[in-house]
């Protein structure tokens, strides 16, 4: 709720109690819906779910504060790089297509992560090359044949005001700039001098099978039968249609437990497969809770993350031990 004081001798235009007109303000992108003064994309359509995402802002769990940042950030890290911007630079994350904004003021643009069909004014354009979009024309993405999350970045960042250090919207928490819709207009920052030195990304799409990903055990598998165990690094697990920003719940053998009782409430990080329950398991992503109290029977390898957040419904992910020795 707002609350207004006015003066007790207020003109008869504004008699006190009666405010006048209260001028526009900026919503938590930065922008009020008016034409915009400088670059910007001006979004029409979002599909299932689009945010403003970079690499996140680490080093706020104590403050009970999660780090958010890119579901796949390898993805978004190869975006900015393309187009020469930090490898930190905001970019609009964009679950399975939809997605369509004009461009106001001119940019060069590219997508990586999920291979989205890209049309710029009608004209089709390859993901993973870097593309000129004009002053005022259109882009859209449709629905990618494999993979979940697109990375659209332009030249010079998506430059929505920051919250604690990052531009990425918390889906769980909150924080960060709210999850773009029609009509949001989003600012573009001036353009970095060091020219993009890459055309075409010789990289290739997400998995369209099934997914195998490095975990190392614990902390809490001795929580866990050595059934439940083998089973977790032996059998395949589906991904389920439970699957957001925040993790995934996933089918399959259920993790039977060796002991009775709860956990207190312990730390969480991106990647932990913990079980509830029901004995399936539940891998959290970007947007995942700071504490939790079911055990967590092994974490997917840092550097696997990546392809476990393209992962789609209805794929399947097997696990097999780290052999590395570090996450």
């Amino acid at each position: 709720m707002r609350v207004r004081f006015v003066a007790r001798d207020a003109s008869p235009a504004h008699p006190a109690g009666k405010p006048g007109p209260e001028p526009e303000k900026p919503d938590r992108n930065g922008t009020t819906g008016r034409a915009p003064a400088g670059r910007a994309l001006e979004v029409i359509a979002t599909g299932p779910l689009a945010t403003v995402q970079d690499l996140g802002r680490a080093g706020n769990a104590a403050l009970g504060v999660g780090a958010a940042g890119a579901a796949d950030p390898a993805a978004l890290r190869l975006a900015n790089r393309a187009v020469g911007n930090p490898e930190d630079a905001a970019a609009v994350e964009v679950t399975l297509g939809g997605f369509a904004a004009r461009c106001h003021g001119g940019t060069f643009a590219v997508v990586t992560g999920a291979p989205a069909p890209l049309t710029v004014d009608g004209r089709a354009v390859a993901p993973y090359s870097v593309f000129p979009v004009p002053d005022g024309a259109e882009v859209r993405m449709g629905p990618p044949p494999s993979g979940l999350r697109s990375y659209l970045a332009v030249r010079g960042g998506v430059a929505v005001p920051p919250v604690l250090g990052s531009r990425s919207t918390d889906t769980l928490s909150g924080v960060g700039p709210e999850p773009v819709r029609p009509g949001t207009l989003l600012p573009v920052g001036e353009p970095p001098e060091a020219a993009p030195f890459l055309d075409v990304l010789p990289v290739g799409r997400p998995a369209e099978d099934e997914i195998t990903l490095r975990v190392r055990l614990g902390p809490r598998d001795d929580w866990f039968t050595g059934e439940a165990v083998a089973a977790l690094l032996t059998e395949p697990y589906t991904v389920t249609s439970e699957i957001d920003r925040v993790g995934m719940r996933l089918d399959g053998p259920p993790l039977a437990r060796a002991r009775s009782g709860e956990l207190p409430s312990e730390g969480m990080v991106t990647g932990a497969l913990q079980v509830p329950p029901s004995g399936r398991p539940v891998l959290f992503l970007a947007d995942h809770p700071l504490t939790g109290g079911y055990p967590v029977i092994a974490v997917v390898a840092a550097a696997d993350v990546p392809r476990a957040a393209q992962a789609r419904p209805g794929q399947r992910l097997r696990f097999r031990p780290d052999r590395r020795g570090t996450r």
